[in-house]
């Protein structure tokens, strides 16, 4: 045995200090690998609609109703299905409804109770009973594990669950052992939750979605180009500050960041409407604008390699013809009176623009709450994930119009495919992380910037953000935005396993998931591609996408025996899904039914516990060798 070996093994057996101690744990992994797959849920593109995303996250996609069919079938009537499923997504208040309507309490608690507990053991039996006694909620550990858990010693099963149902109500304990149980299935009835970016901008609740998250039991994230602009204006970086702040004033959502994040735009307001004569969100959305283009200008002057310079506007701008020249087409302008743009400097800012954006800079880098969430985003997200073999990414893998994978100058070296992405996160870290003033930071953080909006981005996907030309010029042709050639290729089989390749997959196996793009059912689009090797499950989550769509989004859920797609239909509130138990479930499509059914040792990780059982047993033949000495436990 080498020394690294030993000096592991010893370092191991702190943790299991006795033969018998290695021997339980062996057995109980070994077991863990023996069970079903746990459920994988996939969201996408939520965009700050809080509220469906909330019920979304509840009923897991239609995961409970889909437990308590399986449970109940034709033994219960619908209504009585519906109202156990709206019980168990909202808790506390619809036990409000039913004690105000409700003439006989004692005996509704009793059948309910009887019901969540057939429901609970359903979507715990996947679990060992360590991982379902972790979840249960504090408090009622005892009492959930006894009614849950099979007595096969106990000849009269249905007395003794009775007297402990009928006990908890005669002492008043009925409603919060409800709602305990309710939010145990909620947790159980989803394994693990994939968020494929863009959670923040459009939508009134971003911060209420980030401290969902935050509390949730097992979620990775990756970002998309409006969470990772987030994160940028947290790190302080101003043009990405004017982004996030001009976005919410597009969107009238502006309470986002005072009242959700506590940013002070008391300097904006004023500046607006001693500059611009009003403070309104359609003038703030323009001070801003004029803002962020003259920020976004000395980024790309200084970065030439981003290959933006369409993007230099402001000095193309010919103010006695009332336009502009850009793409070398002049366009007519639907505005002019630029007041704090100087012609012969257009991107240097007034000095009270300047001294607006750092004030807000101050406000972003100290908001603990946006700290804490963007802190959140980066230890729980990536540019990219392979989780199952499956390949999840936001927006696309930026390929060249030949349909290879596009060659990206990264300061000073071009990148392609995997690398690219692998040397972007590494440079978004450093945005982030690095020292506040250093030049890595800087350089990192443009790079944040420049995955919000670059040509080559993987979150963006598109030749331009054309913002100027959506405020500023009438002429739609200005506003086209080309998309990457990987959306016109995400049919075609040989793209999509030579991305699957890169990535290190299995082409006959893996799926690629991503969203970032609206798949319009109205015009016969399907998120469905390649004959179901990639997945675009952005639907239209937010209500800004719903006209276009025809939908209220996708999500995508897998379990143990297939994967499934969601159709939503919109959602109108939280409060009418509880008073008139509707559900937002529409449709559901299989994806794929798997040859057999997966357990815990084919996924990512059943790897994991393979090798933990691997080292174990290594530990075992030591103390069986007498290389290593047990530790006594007094």
């Amino acid at each position: 045995m080498n020394k690294d070996k030993e000096k592991y093994l010893r370092m191991l057996s702190r943790q299991y200090p006795t033969e018998r101690s290695v021997i339980t744990e062996i057995v109980n992994l070994q077991s863990i690998l023996a069970l079903p797959k746990g459920t994988e849920h996939f969201l996408t593109d939520i965009h700050g609609n809080y509220e469906q995303f909330n019920h979304v996250l509840k009923n897991g996609s239609g995961s409970i109703r889909q437990k308590i069919e399986e449970i109940f079938g034709g033994s219960e009537m619908p209504v009585v299905k519906q109202s156990l499923a709206t019980l168990i997504y909202y808790p506390k208040e619809k036990l409000e409804i039913v004690k105000s309507e409700e003439k006989d309490m004692p005996s509704w608690y009793t059948t309910t109770l009887h019901r969540l507990v057939l429901v609970a053991r359903r979507v715990s039996s996947k679990y060992t009973r360590s991982k379902v006694r972790k979840a249960i909620p504090q408090g009622f550990s005892y009492i959930i594990e006894e009614l849950i858990t099979e007595k096969e010693e106990i000849s009269d099963k249905q007395a003794y669950y009775n007297a402990i149902i009928h006990t908890v109500i005669r002492i008043g304990a009925a409603d919060a052992l409800i709602e305990a149980m309710c939010l145990l299935i909620q947790q159980l009835v989803i394994d693990h939750l994939h968020i494929i970016g863009d959670i923040f901008d459009r939508g009134p609740g971003p911060h209420i979605i980030m401290d969902t998250l935050l509390a949730y039991h097992s979620v990775d994230i990756q970002w998309g180009n409006h969470d990772i602009i987030w994160m940028a204006a947290a790190s302080g970086h101003l043009a990405s500050i004017a982004n996030v702040v001009r976005l919410c004033a597009r969107y009238k959502n502006l309470d986002v960041l005072e009242e959700g994040y506590g940013i002070n735009l008391t300097p904006l307001i004023t500046f607006t409407m001693q500059t611009y004569g009003g403070m309104d969100s359609n003038t703030v959305h323009k001070a801003i604008s004029i803002i962020q283009f003259k920020l976004e200008s000395q980024i790309i002057k200084a970065n030439p390699d981003f290959g933006m310079n369409d993007r230099l506007i402001l000095d193309k701008i010919n103010y006695e013809n009332g336009t502009v020249e850009i793409g070398n087409k002049i366009y007519k302008l639907n505005y002019t009176d630029f007041p704090t743009v100087d012609r012969k400097k257009p991107f240097e800012l007034s000095a009270e623009e300047k001294n607006v954006m750092d004030r807000l800079q101050m406000s972003f880098v100290h908001c603990e709450k946006l700290q804490r969430h963007v802190r959140f985003l980066f230890s729980k997200g990536n540019l990219y994930k392979v989780y199952n073999g499956n390949l999840l990414y936001h927006g696309c893998v930026p390929l060249d119009e030949n349909g290879r994978f596009a060659l990206v100058p990264v300061y000073g070296q071009k990148y392609s495919g995997k690398k690219l992405f692998d040397i972007l996160e590494v440079w978004a870290r450093r945005g982030y992380f690095s020292k506040y003033g250093s030049q890595e930071r800087i350089k990192g953080q443009n790079i944040l910037w420049y995955l919000w909006a670059g040509p080559y981005s993987p979150l963006f996907g598109k030749d331009k953000m054309a913002v100027f030309e959506g405020l500023f010029i009438d002429d739609k042709s200005a506003r086209i935005e080309t998309k990457n050639a990987y959306y016109r290729l995400v049919n075609d089989e040989t793209t999509v396993d030579c991305i699957m390749i890169e990535f290190g997959l299995d082409v006959n196996t893996a799926h690629i998931i991503n969203g970032h793009v609206p798949q319009e059912i109205k015009k016969g689009e399907t998120p469905i591609k390649c004959g179901g090797k990639l997945l675009i499950i952005d639907g239209g989550f937010s209500a800004a996408y719903h006209e276009k769509t025809g939908i209220a989004g996708y999500t995508l859920v897998s379990n143990s025996r297939g994967m499934r797609l969601v159709v939503h239909e919109k959602f109108e509130s939280t409060e009418k899904a509880i008073k008139d138990e509707t559900d937002i479930v529409s449709d559901l499509q299989a994806v794929e039914t798997f040859p057999k059914r997966k357990y815990v040792a084919d996924t990512e990780n059943g790897r994991l516990i393979k090798e933990n059982i691997e080292e174990l047993e290594e530990l075992l033949d030591a103390y069986r060798d007498g290389f290593v000495a047990e530790i006594k436990v007094d």
